[in-house]
């Protein structure tokens, strides 16, 4: 059974930076393309950032383009999020996400991935 665990997350200050982890474990993540989601309370789920399975394609909602890095060490089993330049609106709990469809190039529709983290609590304060 695939298992996906979120690290990573917390309270930053606006402009300030963080880096969200996601372990996959029961198969390895080369596997998989990965992907990240975000939703604020009272909102829907909204794309991130996505990854293909060896990190030779990304792809970025374009309100993270320049601010944020998706990453992948398929030897940790691990994908990351590098946050940078954050701001409040960027407040959400993160959600990383696989796709076994590695013949596509990273997709942005959540219906499109099979197996999902648990989330993880990002706040920026202003």
């Amino acid at each position: 059974q695939v298992q996906l665990v979120e690290s990573g997350g917390g309270l930053v200050q606006a402009g300030g930076s963080l880096r969200v982890s996601c372990v996959v474990s029961g198969r390895t993540v080369s596997n998989y393309n990965m992907g990240w989601f975000r939703q604020a309370p009272g909102t829907e789920q909204l794309f991130v950032a996505a990854i293909s399975w060896n990190g030779a394609s990304t792809a970025y909602a374009d309100s993270v383009k320049g601010r944020f890095t998706i990453s992948r060490d398929n030897a940790k089993n691990t994908v990351y999020l590098q946050m940078n330049s954050l701001n409040p609106e960027d407040t959400a709990i993160y959600y990383c996400a696989a796709d076994r469809n590695t013949f596509a190039s990273p997709r942005p529709r959540s219906e499109e991935y099979e197996y999902w983290g648990q989330g993880i609590q990002v706040t920026v304060s202003s």
